[in-house]
């Protein structure tokens, strides 16, 4: 009953008319960027932070919220009509959905993407209502050494997960804890990596770095591919419906999809790219038409999509609750939690409900105004992709660089935004997963201090970490979740 009390006054927060405006411009902005190939819900809550400093809190994350989930609704668009998956969780919805939309069924594609959407993220947004309350009054027991040894987990399985090559992603999460830890000690007022530069001495700012790797990297990493010629978008005519044999061989996949995703985004496991291909995978293995997979299958688009957008609802649970950033768009809202003074986790409930129920509230109304702007809206949505690419990040650049400037008013943060512009390049060109250094430069800190207050606690005792039984059970699933992937690619090699 608590928890729906709050939830009551969290409507009472997100009903008010400005906090319902952020939530319109929230999901249109997440719609608008989720179509567009190749900008992701990350990207924008990067590019909006220095835009969003002066909003109140409440409405600052109503609108970051809703271009998470409206990322994740407009994403289909690219992936069925263009068959260009804006990130790795659209892959399977644009092998099914375009095939679907080559074969004129392109309408029923979009529709039950949308509509799956809509109901894994409504169902998702119950679980976190019911089940953040609960984690975070378990999450005020935990020790300094266990909030570490939890730290180290997310670190591990997300470098291990992201990316092809485990190893790939722990260099990636190494660079990120190396950005971290520049600037002045605040336990010993020691300068670290600052090479004698003043500007560093309060670190670097974690928006320079995102914008950096995320925004200029794409740009410069699309611009060395750019061709040439008009890209292949299957016409839409009217908008998203579905026949009544769509809907009988929808509705399953939409609850399973569901299951998969919620539980996969609320732990520390590579976020909607897991759950969407074992979606995949038990669809065609359940499926009564079988034969139809690979070749347009309903059933394809509708589980995975609705595994997509459950991990959604299911990555704001360890964020909220524990302030454990499962992927990069969460890590980038960790930061912009900071950004207001504010640090999620469980006493953020007591600290700051308002805000934290606000934001849980405004989730189902921002599922409601994405699903109404998806199904009517979606021939709109989709000449969105006729724009010029050049066009397209050449603004992006352009707003890239105002926005960082506008922070400190410095030409110095210019040159470390051009240094990780050229960094994140490099990352894409080589295959080395973004989302791993990020997490790492918003989690370093606070693993050090976890990390330091264990210490103090135990007087220099290292054996803390391995002497108390929940602290040690993490810090061996840590271990498990570099090894045991190792072990078993090498029996397979054996055995083959």
């Amino acid at each position: 009953m608590d928890s729906l009390t709050s939830l009551l006054a969290g409507f009472e927060t997100a009903l008010t008319p400005l906090n319902l405006l952020w939530a319109l411009v929230g999901v249109t902005l997440g719609t608008l960027v989720g179509v567009l190939p190749g900008i992701g819900p990350a990207l924008t809550v990067a590019l909006l932070l220095p835009v969003t400093a002066k909003l109140p809190p409440v409405s600052a994350f109503i609108m970051f919220a809703g271009i998470y989930y409206g990322g994740m609704f407009g994403g289909s668009t690219t992936s069925i009509l263009l068959n260009t998956p804006g990130e790795s969780a659209s892959i399977i919805t644009a092998l099914e959905g375009n095939k679907m939309a080559k074969k004129g069924r392109a309408a029923a594609a979009l529709a039950t993407a949308a509509i799956g959407s809509f109901i894994a993220g409504t169902i998702g947004t119950l679980l976190l209502t019911f089940a953040a309350p609960a984690i975070a009054d378990i999450a005020v027991q935990i020790t300094p050494s266990a909030k570490f040894a939890l730290i180290m987990v997310a670190f591990v399985t997300i470098s291990a997960t992201f990316g092809g090559s485990p190893l790939r992603g722990l260099l990636s999460l190494a660079l990120g804890l190396a950005v971290g830890l520049v600037g002045t000690d605040l336990q010993s007022g020691q300068a670290r990596f600052t090479l004698g530069r003043p500007e560093l001495l309060d670190g670097i700012d974690f928006i320079t770095v995102v914008i950096g790797l995320f925004a200029i990297g794409e740009t410069l990493y699309v611009a060395s591919r750019l061709r040439k010629g008009k890209s292949n978008v299957i016409k839409l005519e009217g908008g998203a419906t579905m026949s009544k044999e769509d809907w009988r061989r929808s509705w399953g996949p939409w609850l399973r999809g569901t299951a998969l995703g919620f539980p996969f985004g609320a732990i520390p496991a590579g976020g909607a790219e897991i759950p969407t291909f074992l979606s995949y995978t038990l669809e065609k293995r359940l499926s009564k038409h079988p034969e139809e997979f690979g070749n347009g299958a309903i059933e394809g688009v509708a589980g995975p999509e609705a595994a997509n957008n459950a991990s959604a609802a299911g990555v704001l649970v360890p964020l909220l609750t524990l302030g454990l950033p499962t992927s990069a768009t969460a890590a980038i809202l960790l930061a912009a939690f900071q950004q207001y003074g504010l640090q999620p986790g469980p006493l953020l409930f007591l600290t700051n409900g308002d805000l934290v129920w606000g934001l849980i509230a405004s989730l189902y109304i921002g599922n409601v105004m994405l699903l109404a702007l998806n199904l009517p809206l979606a021939p709109v949505w989709a000449k969105l992709l006729l724009i010029p690419r050049p066009f397209l990040y050449a603004g992006i650049l352009v707003f890239s660089t105002v926005g960082v400037y506008s922070l400190n008013n410095s030409v110095f943060d210019l040159g470390l935004l051009a240094l990780f512009g050229v960094i994140g390049y490099g990352m894409r060109r080589f295959d080395f997963p973004v989302t791993p250094a990020i997490i790492g430069v918003v989690l370093g800190p606070t693993a050090e201090a976890q990390f330091r207050t264990a210490l103090q606690q135990s007087n220099g005792d290292f054996s803390i970490f391995v002497t108390q039984p929940f602290t040690a059970f993490l810090m061996l699933c840590a271990l498990a979740a570099l090894a045991v992937p190792q072990i078993l690619k090498f029996r397979a090699r054996r055995a083959s």
